[in-house]
């Protein structure tokens, strides 16, 4: 399924406790070889099956939970023949509507792009030790 090799550089993962850069992780993602891009982006949220929250708090074991974010984007550029691959994971309170999470990855096709940006966020909140807090 391998139409491209991904270059040196193609993956950003990263732990922050300051505000993702959402537009830098579109713009890292730009590759000529790809035709496909998707990027996720899940943000905090009011409301949660009726019950208000005032932000999110997200904690890790931070060596373990890099480990996962580069293990994961290593998965998706061999499976999916991903050119470039980034995981951004917020920690600490991250106020209404912030970015907590960003997956985003570029491939020849946008059937594989939509497959593993798909795989990856779900993978990573099933493995990676990250835990999350509601706020009230």
């Amino acid at each position: 399924m391998t139409e491209a090799t991904p270059t040196p550089g193609a993956v950003w993962t990263e732990l922050s406790r300051q505000p993702l850069a959402v537009a830098e992780a579109h713009a890292f993602l730009t590759d000529e070889r790809a035709g496909g891009t998707c990027v996720f982006v899940g943000t905090s949220r009011r409301w949660t099956d009726g019950v208000e929250t005032a932000a999110l708090e997200y904690e890790a074991y931070e060596p373990m939970a890099q480990a996962s974010l580069a293990s994961l984007a290593g998965q998706a550029l061999e499976r999916w023949g991903a050119v470039r691959v980034v995981v951004l994971h917020r920690l600490g309170v991250v106020p209404l509507a912030e970015a907590s999470v960003v997956v985003g990855v570029a491939c020849a096709h946008r059937k594989e792009a939509f497959e593993a940006a798909r795989w990856l966020i779900d993978t990573l909140k099933d493995s990676t030790p990250i835990w999350k807090r509601d706020l009230d």
